[in-house]
Formats: structure tokens, sequence, C-alpha cells
């Protein structure tokens, strides 16, 4: 986007200050009948075309005010959309720029084996035995 240079009578001129980056807006279709909540409808819309590659790593998310005029639903409702994004490691909020795609997961090939050998390399116990006291307190032995 260009500014254009226009005497306001300030010292500066009008137009952007800074290039913000690029919006992924992804493509959300809602159904209003359907017995699935709409921020689950929406978490599961952008979660899926993060997953399929439709956007690049660091791609701003619109504001939670213009995707919830775009979608035309309440703001909570996409605010709960994005938490569920956050918490699944699949956007990322950063203050100032708004959510942005993270492609980054903290274990990108995890399996359930793998994370049982940290685990166990870590010296966390794999066995609890639950047991009580004379004075019926609990006791945890771990072995």
């Amino acid at each position: 986007m260009f500014a254009e240079r226009v005497d306001n009578g300030k010292s500066h001129w009008r137009g952007p200050l800074t290039k913000r980056g690029e919006f992924f807006v992804p493509p959300v279709a809602l159904d209003r009948a359907s017995g699935v909540p709409l921020h689950r409808q929406v978490y599961l819309q952008i979660a899926r075309a993060i997953r399929e590659g439709a956007t690049h790593h660091a791609a701003r998310l619109p504001s939670t005010r213009v995707m919830a005029r775009l979608l035309r639903v309440s703001r909570n409702t996409v605010l709960a959309a994005y938490d569920e994004l956050a918490a699944d490691g699949l956007v990322r909020g950063e203050r100032g720029s708004g959510m942005r795609v993270w492609h980054g997961a903290l274990f990108p090939e995890t399996s359930l084996m793998a994370l049982r050998g940290v685990i166990r390399a870590a010296g966390y116990p794999a066995r609890v035995l639950p047991a009580e006291d004379p004075d019926g307190n609990p006791l945890y032995l771990r072995f």
C-alpha cells in the first residue's frame, strides 16, 4: 500500500507508518443450525487450514474484532476460538501484533512411545501404588 504526501498542517504525512505484514484470513463457513458451538466451528476450520499449510509461518490472523465482524458473531466467540488455537500451539499471541500462525510445535514428531522414553530417562515413576498409613492418610509409593 502506498501513502501519498498530503499537506495536512502537521509534520508528518498521511498514510501507513509501518508495514504490518501479511494477513491470513481463513475460509470459515458457519452452520448456525448445527449442534456444534460456533467457537468450536471457527476453531476447527482455522486449525484445518493451518495444518493443511494454507498459510506460511508467522502470518497474522485478523484481530478478534475484525474476525467477529466478518463472521457476524460475538467477539467472545472469536476469543474462545483463538484461545483454543493458542492452547494447541497453532497460533501465538504477541503483544502489539496480534495472533500469528505458529508451526513450531514443542515436539514436532512426538509419539506416545517417544514420550514414554523421555519420561523414563527423566526418572519419572512409571507406576504408583496408592496406600494408606494407619491414620488413614494417603501414601503413594513410586517405583
